[in-house]
């Protein structure tokens, strides 16, 4: 199964000048936070409610360099999120080959995200 992180436009082109993906939250927390599929959109509501300018990175975990983790949330649990429910946090950088697809994930009119047709199709 596939993990997914959701990040800003800019990081993604800076990452692919920098042959590599990282994230504020690797230098203050030890790793990179992810989602699974079912994740994704109540970790949008949560922290990304009103940002522009996103991009899903759709992470194929048998290609990461860096270890993959399943955790508890940080900060207790997700409103949406079953609370027994771990979270893929990954401890280092993110190698550009292990990303597999990066979608446009852009909030509707009133706020809310959806997932990209390209993750739902044929699943």
């Amino acid at each position: 199964m596939n993990v997914l992180h959701i990040t800003t436009r800019k990081a993604w082109i800076d990452a692919t000048r920098a042959a590599a993906y990282s994230a504020p939250s690797l230098e203050d927390e030890g790793f990179i936070h992810a989602s699974t599929l079912k994740q994704v959109l109540p970790v949008a509501a949560r922290f990304y409610r009103g940002q522009t300018g996103l991009v899903l990175l759709e992470i194929d975990p048998a290609r990461l360099s860096s270890d993959l983790k399943w955790e508890p949330p940080t900060g207790g649990p997700l409103p949406g999120v079953p609370e027994r429910d771990a979270f893929p946090h990954i401890y280092g950088p993110i190698n550009l080959d292990a990303i597999v697809q990066v979608l446009d994930f852009e909030a509707d009119a009133n706020g809310d995200f959806s997932l990209p047709p390209a993750l739902t199709a044929g699943r």
